[in-house]
């Protein structure tokens, strides 16, 4: 009589539950013959519990960033006491070679020197602008040879007006890094550049270039 009272009731529990609740399902067979227990009550029922979902991470290589080197671009624009004057810019594509455009008035027909010295100063006129830019302490030469200053930039010429115009292609002039020559200054001289070889006791230094006619600070300008 009492394994015929706990069927019923386990029937009564099976058909008040909703079948297509998530978290209940039953076996096969409610009706069984099996001796009467204590777990007897929920025999056939379930439980379903919801799947979780797992969150995947997935890690996504990133891209080596890649710094596209711009041109750069400065001028120069050179004074001083006489009326020698000019304007002289600079360009450089990536780590290329650096381009001089030089454009100098007031200069006597004939080559004269023309260097980038180490300073920026000009508070002292071209004098202070210190000695030929020369970071590898090397003795002065052309512009062509292994020896010379980072500075030595040769000679430009002027015609029967005094002007002088000239193009230059330099590798040791960068416009950026250790050694570039933003903040330093170009001056043109008086004489002709000797080049280093011409034995007088100046033409390892100065080239025997003479007195300093006109100069300019090189300073970045927009490209």
């Amino acid at each position: 009589m009492q394994a015929a009272i706990a069927a019923m009731a386990v029937h009564t529990i099976l058909s008040a539950a909703p079948s297509s609740h998530p978290l209940l399902s039953t076996s096969s067979n409610p009706s069984s013959t099996a001796p009467p227990s204590h777990s007897s009550t929920f025999h056939g029922v379930s439980f379903n519990l919801p799947q979780r979902h797992s969150l995947r991470l997935t890690a996504v290589a990133s891209k080596p960033l890649t710094v596209v080197a711009a041109a750069k671009k400065a001028v120069a624009v050179l004074k001083g006491t006489s009326n020698v004057e000019g304007v002289v810019t600079l360009t450089q594509d990536d780590d290329g070679p650096t381009t001089v455009n030089v454009r100098i008035t007031g200069l006597t027909p004939g080559p004269h020197g023309f260097h980038l010295h180490e300073y920026g100063d000009t508070t002292n006129g071209c004098i202070s602008t210190g000695p030929h830019f020369n970071p590898n302490n090397l003795t002065h030469g052309a512009p062509e040879d292994e020896v010379r200053h980072a500075g030595d930039l040769g000679n430009i010429v002027a015609n029967a007006d005094g002007v002088a115009e000239a193009t230059i292609v330099d590798n040791q002039i960068p416009l950026s890094g250790p050694n570039t020559v933003v903040g330093r200054a170009l001056v043109v001289h008086e004489l002709e550049d000797d080049l280093g070889k011409g034995g007088h006791e100046l033409s390892l230094s100065t080239g025997n270039a003479g007195g300093r006619l006109a100069c300019g600070v090189v300073g970045l300008t927009p490209v």
